[in-house]
């Protein structure tokens, strides 16, 4: 629909409702909203970069990465956003929040470090494992190497 100049696509693709509890990490392209309840980690993937929003009932027990994020519920992980993090006034973030700039509404708490985020985002990869010995299905990995991040 319409984009800003970051290029962050500004439309919602999938939505995790309200009365949906997931448990494994999430891996999403373009636009994601969640208002359930997720636990692991939640990746924006592909050429397109991310935007994903935490609703005001929602909550994230992982570790989240995206271009573009919107919280106004509960996040229990580390958070790197390449673009804007904007904190609603009920937003809640336990853990560390790296980002390129962030708006912060007045009621909105963050329980870890601020810091700022001027690298390019590593996208999560898919591995097959090589032998028979080993599984053979695909698992989703995050390649962000938290202490080189912030190098």
């Amino acid at each position: 629909m319409f984009r800003k100049k970051s290029g962050v696509k500004a439309t919602i693709d999938s939505l995790i409702g309200a009365s949906t509890r997931m448990d494994g990490n999430v891996v999403f392209h373009g636009g994601l909203r969640i208002d359930g309840h997720v636990r692991g980690d939640v990746l924006a993937a592909g050429d397109t970069p991310g935007m994903l929003v935490i609703g005001e009932h929602a909550r994230v027990d992982g570790d989240i990465v995206a271009a573009h994020l919107i919280v106004s519920g509960i996040v229990q992980g580390s958070v790197t956003v390449s673009g804007l993090v904007e904190l609603q006034p009920k937003a809640r973030i336990m853990g560390e929040v790296r980002y390129r700039s962030i708006e912060i509404h007045q009621g909105a708490i963050v329980e870890g470090m601020l810091s700022r985020f001027d690298g390019e985002l590593t996208r999560p990869g898919l591995k097959l494992a090589a032998s028979k010995d080993e599984q053979s299905t695909f698992v989703p990995t995050r390649q962000i190497n938290q202490r080189t991040a912030l190098s």
